[in-house]
C-alpha cells in the first residue's frame, strides 16, 4: 500500500476468492490471459465502456474484451467513473463512498474523494458506504483497469432507486476530458433458458446499440438504469455504442438451463 495510504480508510475485497483469484500472482496472470487475445481493431479512445460483472469464469472473456479497447489509450486516462447495481443493500438514489481507496489483490485504487464530495450536492446521491461494503460489481471491474491502465482515481458509484436521467445528469457533471473514462457494470438477462436468453438479450444489444433507453428494464439487465443513463447522455452527445461480445453463462460455463446473459460494448 502506498505510504500516503497507509491510514487511509479503505475498502477491502468482499469477492476475492470467489469471483476471481485472492491470490494476486494467480489474479494478475488470469486478467492478462482474459485481455490477452484481442486485437486492438483501431486506435479510437473509448469513451465510455459497457462491460458484465460475474465472476471470472462465467463474464471474465467478455470483459477482457471489453477493457482490451484501453489499451491505445491507457497512458490518457487519469480517472474512472465506475457505476453499476446496488445487489445487496437497498438504496434510494446513487451513493458514493466515503472511503479513501478500494482494494483488491493488487493492491489499492485512490478514490476521488474531492469529487464524491462534490456530487454530494444532488439530492439524489448519498455519501455512504454500506452499499459499496458486500457489493461485487465494482469490485469485479478494478483488476481489469488496474492491470491496463497506469494509476487512477476512481469514481465509484452504486445506484439503487434511481431513474435514468438522474444518472445522465450526474454523469454529464462528471463527463471532463479524454483524461476521464466511464464504466458501466452490468449483465444482461437471469435465469432463463438458453435460447430464451439469446433471443432477449439481442433484443437489449439492438435497444442498447440503437439508443433505446426506454425500453430497459430489470428484465434485461441488472445495471439497466445506469445503462440508461449512459445512453440518455451520449445520445446527447451524439455517441452511439458499438458491440464487442454479447453470450451467456450457457456459452462460457455452466448449464444451459438456466443462464446469465453478458455484453459488452464501447463509446467513443
Amino acid at each position: 500500500m502506498p505510504a500516503d495510504l497507509q491510514d487511509a480508510r479503505v475498502r477491502p475485497p468482499a469477492v476475492a476468492g470467489l469471483f476471481y483469484p485472492r491470490d494476486p500472482a494467480r489474479l494478475q496472470t488470469e486478467v492478462m490471459e482474459l485481455l490477452g487475445g484481442h486485437v486492438l481493431a483501431s486506435k479510437v479512445m473509448p469513451k465510455a465502456l459497457i462491460a458484465p460483472h460475474a465472476g471470472y469464469i462465467y463474464s471474465g472473456r467478455i470483459a477482457g474484451v471489453a477493457f482490451a479497447k484501453l489499451r491505445a489509450s491507457a497512458q490518457t486516462i487519469t480517472r474512472v467513473v465506475l457505476i453499476g447495481p446496488a445487489h445487496y443493500v437497498h438504496l434510494s438514489g446513487i451513493a458514493a463512498p466515503r472511503v479513501e481507496a478500494f482494494e483488491t489483490p493488487l493492491g489499492c485504487v485512490r478514490v476521488d474523494t474531492e469529487t464524491c464530495c462534490h456530487i454530494g450536492r444532488f439530492e439524489f446521491v448519498s455519501q455512504t458506504d454500506a452499499p459499496h461494503e458486500p457489493e461485487h460489481a465494482l469490485e469485479v471491474e478494478l483488476p481489469f483497469l488496474q492491470v491496463v491502465l497506469p494509476p487512477f482515481q476512481l469514481v465509484p458509484l452504486v445506484v439503487g432507486d434511481a431513474a435514468p436521467q438522474e444518472v445522465a445528469q450526474l454523469l454529464r457533471q462528471l463527463w471532463d476530458g479524454p483524461e476521464t473514462l466511464i464504466v458501466v457494470s452490468s449483465d444482461l438477462s437471469h435465469y432463463h433458458s438458453y435460447e430464451s436468453a439469446q433471443r432477449l438479450d439481442l433484443s437489449t444489444a439492438e435497444a442498447i446499440e440503437q439508443g433505446q433507453w426506454a425500453s430497459l428494464g430489470s428484465p434485461r439487465a441488472c445495471g439497466w438504469v445506469a445503462v440508461a443513463g449512459l445512453l440518455i447522455e451520449c445520445q446527447r452527445r451524439g455517441l452511439g455504442a458499438y458491440r464487442l461480445a454479447l453470450c451467456n453463462s450457457g456459452d462460457t460455463a455452466g448449464s444451459r438451463d438456466r443462464v446469465v446473459g453478458y455484453g459488452a460494448w464501447t463509446f467513443g
